[in-house]
């Protein structure tokens, strides 16, 4: 479905796999899958805490990132040399792992202290939405409502 195609909601389910189930038992019958889409309504951000955050784990995350980085920084420097490339490479990697870990764990330290205590925790952010709607494009969309009628619920007890 493009964008501004009108279309008009032909079921709607409170996961994401059931409505993901829907579309693929449509596809199984040829339905031109290509005319629907899957809109989430009611967005929400949810925040999930996933610990208290101190100045050892703040380092512990400054230091694998600064790791990481150092030790991809060295090997591409490393992968420059004239003279064998490969040994290069893979000691400038090791010497790059080693700084930035140090780098990494100082600069973790001092931007956990930079916030002042409002923010002694780490989470995850993601977005979910309340429904799932399906929605098929106006001409096809009594065609889509009645092979949704015939399908089988999802077998892990989901319903329309």
């Amino acid at each position: 479905m493009t964008a501004g195609t009108s279309s008009r909601t032909i079921a709607s389910y409170p996961t994401y796999a059931e409505a993901q189930y829907a579309v693929d038992g449509l596809s199984d019958r040829k339905f031109p899958v290509q005319r629907l889409a899957i809109v989430g309504a009611g967005l929400e951000s949810f925040e999930q805490i996933t610990g208290r955050k101190r100045y050892g784990r703040a380092a512990a995350e400054g230091a694998a990132s600064g790791a990481a980085i150092g030790a991809l920084l060295g090997w591409l420097f490393g992968l420059f040399s004239l003279v064998t490339p490969l040994v290069s490479a893979i000691l400038l990697a090791l010497w790059g792992l080693v700084i930035g870990t140090v780098i990494g764990a100082v600069l973790g330290m001092v931007g956990h202290a930079m916030t002042g205590g409002r923010r002694d925790f780490s989470s995850i952010q993601t977005m979910r939405a309340q429904r799932y709607n399906v929605q098929a494009e106006l001409d096809v969309a009594e065609e889509a409502e009645r092979m949704l009628a015939d399908l089988a619920p999802m077998p892990t007890g989901g319903r329309r």
